[in-house]
């Protein structure tokens, strides 16, 4: 499990992340678009500093913002190099697909010749829909390790997530949680009673038993806290398929995947 950093800044973003490192995250998600690139590296070298922790047991993702061509994709991902503090990023995301196919093909080239030069150890991408993965398949170019979506029992994406299977990439769940806007579902709620776990531990341990990475965001140190204790416990394969069932197509902040 990973922690997302989506919509924190400044002091709150550097506060959530030493919470969540004490906690025993050890996988935190920013992005260039998150303008808190900064304030996590700091966060992890100080918990890093502080515990006697490598470097090498956090795992530390952030993301090229837009599409812009080849030349800005490679300054951005020096940037947030910088900007992070660190010697290396474990992984680089695209995004989005937004762009079109040559802007697409550009960013990853970049990405690819920043995993070469040993600025990134893997690469990967974003809100990507089947079209955006099938020309990476078309053009035969190393395949992202991972795509990172928005996923949930609401928000199912079979289409998607049966590709990325097939070829061996990774899903992550950018809002796992639904941004609490199903908590109170009388399915959420049925569970929640049976395991004794609130909804964000329902939703969680969904998303871990479908393979899922998911990446809970929460700036309180009592919720980041509960949400990491999710591995006492274990949905029923019946209780898997009735949530997949709640399938809604439920966009909780915007949805790309369709982009020309």
């Amino acid at each position: 499990m990973g922690f997302g950093t989506y919509e924190m800044e400044g002091k709150e973003a550097y506060n959530a992340v030493r919470w969540a490192l004490e906690a025993g995250y050890r996988h935190i998600d920013s992005a260039e678009w998150y303008y808190n690139e900064a304030e996590c590296g700091r966060a992890i070298r100080d918990f890093c500093a502080a515990t006697g922790t490598p470097r090498e047991a956090i795992f530390f993702t952030t993301k090229l913002m837009s599409n812009n061509g080849y030349a800005a994709a490679k300054t951005a991902l020096r940037t947030s190099l910088k900007k992070s503090g660190f010697d290396y990023i474990d992984l680089y995301l695209i995004h989005s697909p937004i762009g079109g196919p040559q802007r697409r093909a550009d960013s990853w080239r970049a990405a690819m010749e920043g995993k070469a030069e040993g600025l990134v150890r893997s690469i990967g991408v974003s809100n990507y829909g089947v079209r955006h993965l099938q020309e990476m398949v078309d053009a035969d170019v190393e395949l992202p390790a991972l795509n990172q979506i928005d996923l949930h029992p609401f928000m199912t994406r079979k289409d998607i997530v049966d590709f990325c299977q097939k070829h061996d990439i990774a899903l992550e769940a950018w809002a796992p949680l639904v941004r609490g806007l199903r908590f109170r579902h009388p399915k959420i709620v049925q569970l929640s009673k049976k395991y004794n776990k609130g909804p964000a531990q329902i939703l969680l341990r969904y998303s871990l038993q479908k393979g899922y990475i998911p990446l809970p965001k929460s700036a309180s140190k009592a919720r980041i806290e509960s949400n990491i204790q999710v591995y006492d416990f274990e949905l029923t394969h019946a209780e898997i398929i009735e949530l997949d069932a709640l399938d809604e197509y439920l966009v909780t902040d915007w949805d790309p995947t369709n982009s020309p």
